[in-house]
């Protein structure tokens, strides 16, 4: 091991016994201090608005040199708006109510002990998470709030972002009375790091990677500790026979065009064979207008490809590929999308039975049998009705943010917020009582 990295590693292993420590403190820590913390946060990240923007350019430039692919681009960029939204975000988890200490399910047993559940935080959160300067400053409320200190590892392409953002944490945490050490971050990009960082379970109750498959794949194949795994969408958005096509034009539109380059965007638009010709031209002039990239089965291609004009109006900048078998569970992260005719509700439901991640999934339907079925028989963290897939956000949810949405089942399941950073202990009252 070189001098360098065996320093860096000592380095890594100080933060988590600090980490570890604060958390013990952090544990207890009144509301109203982790409160005051997160205004501190919201107000300086407006206060450095020009010193974040500087730092996020510097990454933006190099990541355009790099060759960095439009969606990652769009994931690393901040701008003013988005570091107000980012100020909204830390201020709704502050009017949020703290989970920490909520006592449930308190029953009374027939020998007169009072039993039930209190709920405290998980301890140390580690994250490792890509492009998305955003991230350090969710997770880091979210686990302010919930009681738990983290420990921070942002990626390469963001470091200067990221190092400005914990910065500013830091900062504002330890100011309002938050005890030193409870927001880390690792400011060292060498990868051999994360190997280490994975082994750290003396110190670290869950690890949230969030990124590309390969990055999640290798968090969860080396950590020792609990991993939470999700953040790839591969969403549907199915227009039943009996869908108001006024209705499924807009979620279409809205579930693929608002952002592109996130997991809860559309990737796959399944439509009913029965409505299929008077839908799929709508759908085709609106996303045309985006520029949208229609990936067709052959009835969707046979349907499509003659228009040139919907409600009297011409399809400007239609695209159409035929679809591939590639195209099929495919996660865009673009203006595409898949495009499937199928003849029943049964045929869609297989479709993301054997396609869907278990992410996001939607129905467009006037059937009330077909919704209740949709949302019975499709297993995935959240599933619509009439709805676009792009609420699937901790914000959009109100819990403030999230530190990951999670497709798994345990222990968590969708948009995480506080408390899904909590678990509980059983706490007992009695009077004397003695087992016999």
């Amino acid at each position: 091991m070189s001098t360098t990295l065996d320093k860096a590693i000592k380095d890594l292993e100080a933060k988590g016994k600090a980490a570890k420590a604060a958390s013990h403190r952090l544990a207890y820590l009144a509301t109203e201090i982790k409160n005051k913390a997160l205004h501190n946060i919201a107000s300086e990240l407006i206060a450095r608005k020009d010193e974040i923007l500087a730092a996020n350019k510097a990454d933006y430039k190099d990541g355009e040199a790099s060759g960095m692919n439009a969606a990652w681009l769009d994931r690393l960029m901040l701008n003013a708006s988005r570091i107000e939204s980012m100020a909204q975000d830390v201020l709704t988890v502050a009017g949020l109510n703290d989970p920490v200490g909520e006592v449930f399910d308190m029953r009374t047993l027939p020998n007169g002990l009072q039993i039930g559940k209190k709920r405290v935080p998980l301890g140390v959160i580690g994250a490792i998470y890509e492009s998305r300067p955003n991230v350090t400053i969710d997770i880091s409320a979210l686990c302010l709030k919930s009681g738990n200190a983290v420990i921070l590892r942002g990626g390469r392409e963001a470091l200067r972002s990221n190092s400005v953002l914990a910065k500013l944490v830091q900062d504002a945490a330890t100011r309002a009375g938050v005890p030193e050490g409870a927001v880390q971050f690792i400011d060292n990009p060498d990868h051999a790091l994360v190997k280490h960082f994975l082994q750290m379970n003396q110190y670290i109750d869950l690890m949230i990677p969030r990124g590309n498959v390969e990055l999640i794949k290798f968090v969860a194949e080396n950590a020792r500790m609990p991993v939470v795994t999700g953040g790839i969408g591969v969403c549907h958005t199915y227009v039943d026979k009996t869908a108001d096509l006024r209705k499924a034009v807009a979620i279409a539109y809205n579930a693929k065009v608002s952002r592109p380059t996130v997991c809860n965007a559309l990737d796959a638009l399944l439509v009913h064979k029965d409505i299929a010709r008077e839908f799929l031209p709508l759908v085709a002039a609106e996303w045309s207008k985006a520029g949208v990239e229609m990936h067709c089965d052959e009835r969707a291609m046979a349907i499509i490809k003659p228009v040139r004009q919907a409600q009297g109006k011409p399809i400007s900048r239609l695209k159409l590929k035929a679809a591939t078998k590639a195209d099929y569970g495919k996660q865009f992260l673009a203006l595409v999308a898949l495009v499937r005719v199928v003849d029943s509700l049964d045929e869609a439901l297989a479709h993301i039975e054997k396609y869907g991640v278990g992410h996001s999934e939607a129905i467009v339907t006037e059937d009330y049998t077909n919704a209740m079925r949709f949302l019975d028989e499709v297993d995935a963290a959240c599933v619509y009705v009439n709805a676009s897939t792009r609420f699937s956000d901790g914000g959009q949810f109100g819990l403030g943010a999230e530190v990951a949405i999670s497709t798994q089942k345990m222990h968590a399941r969708g948009p995480m917020g506080l408390k899904e950073l909590t678990t509980y202990k059983w706490i007992a009252f009695g009077s004397g009582q003695v087992r016999p």
